[in-house]
């Protein structure tokens, strides 16, 4: 029987990155997934949990529960909300509800995460052949939930070249609250990534927010480096 998705969208994912999030859906979908998209789905709550709001983090990881709580598995396009269901939840909660958010979080997985970890899936298509690409890991895919591999076998197997990039596991600055509360510091971050950054076709990464960020200042900057979500290049690959 083909494994049953939910896919969770995020924030970011449906304001800024709806094409990414379509496209996660039909890369699934071509691998023989089948994906729901639950309706009821909101924010996962990190950004009020790192703005000191717990109360309200907590309401909303209570309704996210409920929201998957019937999911096989729970696939986001996004490193940052999926860390926050897998290791911040269980310790946000208390009793039943933590419970739960420790069985949410063992199905719980980053896209490229499922596809590698889940389906044994590192080859979606060749669509990629020649394109000279760097990937920038996102901090939280990187030190919370550990996927570093993933992402590189997913794109070398689709034909990519990825290029060596000094500071690929540097934060790019966003942090969410902290670019807001440090907005110098954090262009400042910004820059010194783009300032090592190779001679690439794309930039690429599984979060949304770190490629929003990277984009941006690449613009105030003045710079015509590409950018695509991790997703959707993988798509570009298999169709």
């Amino acid at each position: 029987m083909a494994p049953r998705v939910a896919l969770f969208a995020t924030c970011l994912g449906d304001r800024l990155f709806a094409d990414a999030c379509a496209d996660a859906v039909r890369l699934l979908r071509h691998l023989g997934v089948t994906v729901d998209f639950p309706s009821a789905q909101t924010c996962c709550g990190q950004p009020a949990h790192n703005a000191g709001f717990v109360a309200e983090a907590r309401r909303m990881a209570r309704h996210t529960l409920g929201v998957f709580a019937d999911a096989e598995y729970v696939v986001l396009p996004s490193g940052s909300c999926a860390g926050m269901l897998r290791h911040t939840f269980p310790g946000l909660l208390h009793g039943t509800d933590a419970q739960r958010a420790r069985a949410l979080a063992e199905r719980t997985f980053e896209l490229s995460q499922f596809m590698v970890q889940v389906l044994g899936v590192t080859e979606v298509g060749h669509g990629l052949r020649g394109r000279r690409v760097a990937y920038h890991h996102g901090c939280h895919a990187l030190r919370s939930l550990r996927v570093h591999d993933e992402p590189l076998a997913l794109l070398r197997g689709a034909g990519a070249e990825v290029l060596p990039w000094r500071a690929d596991e540097e934060c790019c600055g966003f942090g969410g609250m902290f670019s807001v509360k440090l907005p110098v510091v954090s262009a400042g971050m910004a820059d010194r990534k783009l300032d090592t950054l190779p001679a690439a076709d794309v930039v690429t990464s599984a979060d949304g927010g770190c490629l929003m960020q990277l984009s941006g200042r690449a613009r105030h900057r003045g710079d015509a480096t590409s950018f695509r979500h991790l997703a959707s290049l993988l798509w570009e690959a298999a169709s």
